[in-house]
């Protein structure tokens, strides 16, 4: 980011990316406890998670607020600009993100009365992939790295497979016992929240690199075969997309 001749132009600039980082830090944290929660089926974690959502809510509010002043009083253009409604994009996306992570572990507050019917490592190595690829496209955030951005654009494939392999194990666990039905259920709407925390990183991945770049990214993001689960897509955020 270039100096301004108005110095505090700079220091609303910094305080714009600080207020982001904050909130991402929020979120990454909150996904990160309430994968801990549902493995080891600690119910006052969860509850944390779910408690501390409005938090990021306010954030993704202060954001808003910081970007119209900024666009009342400093009429930014070219890069300036984009950053600023970049701020705006990305706290929105954040704040989707914390939603679906209180969603898991709501999740997990009910999973945890009951043994789960199958092993939660992947549905754990999904979660720490996702969480890797938030935490890489905040770093590319603050350092205005496109190429970063994009080096996780392109992991969204392996996390919709893997999502895709999860959805079929859990299918086969519910036909095989109808006992497995509603812990499966559950595990299906966990599994799906976490999928689409990786969508909103790429969104986020997809803005960075508008803001830098100043064009959208070539081609079509990669995407894992979902086709196979066009039949069953589980819903909004309240529930499980």
């Amino acid at each position: 980011m270039s100096g301004h001749t108005v110095r505090s132009f700079d220091e609303e600039l910094r305080h714009l990316r600080d207020i982001i980082a904050r909130m991402g830090g929020m979120v990454e944290s909150q996904l990160a406890l309430a994968t801990t929660a549902m493995v080891k089926r600690d119910v006052a974690l969860a509850s944390r998670v779910v408690e501390a959502d409005p938090q990021v809510d306010a954030i993704d509010r202060e954001v808003a607020h910081h970007v119209v002043k900024l666009l009342a009083l400093r009429q930014p253009m070219a890069s300036d600009l984009r950053l600023i409604i970049g701020a705006m994009r990305i706290a929105s996306d954040l704040e989707r993100v914390g939603d679906y992570a209180a969603n898991v572990a709501k999740r997990s507050l009910v999973l945890a009365q009951t043994p789960p019917p199958i092993p939660l490592g992947p549905l754990e190595r999904m979660s720490r992939m996702v969480q890797e690829m938030l935490k890489d496209t905040l770093d590319a955030f603050a350092t205005d790295d496109a190429p970063k951005a994009m080096a996780v654009w392109r992991r969204d494939e392996a996390v919709d497979e893997m999502y895709s392999a999860l959805f079929r194990t859990l299918l086969t666990y519910m036909m095989e016992d109808p006992r497995n039905i509603t812990p499966c259920t559950h595990l299906l709407f966990i599994a799906k929240n976490i999928e689409r925390i990786g969508d909103h990183a790429t969104n986020i991945a997809e803005t960075i690199h508008f803001a830098v770049v100043g064009e959208d990214p070539e081609g079509e993001r990669p995407k894992g075969d979902t086709s196979t689960l066009a039949a069953a897509e589980l819903g909004g955020p309240n529930g499980a997309a």
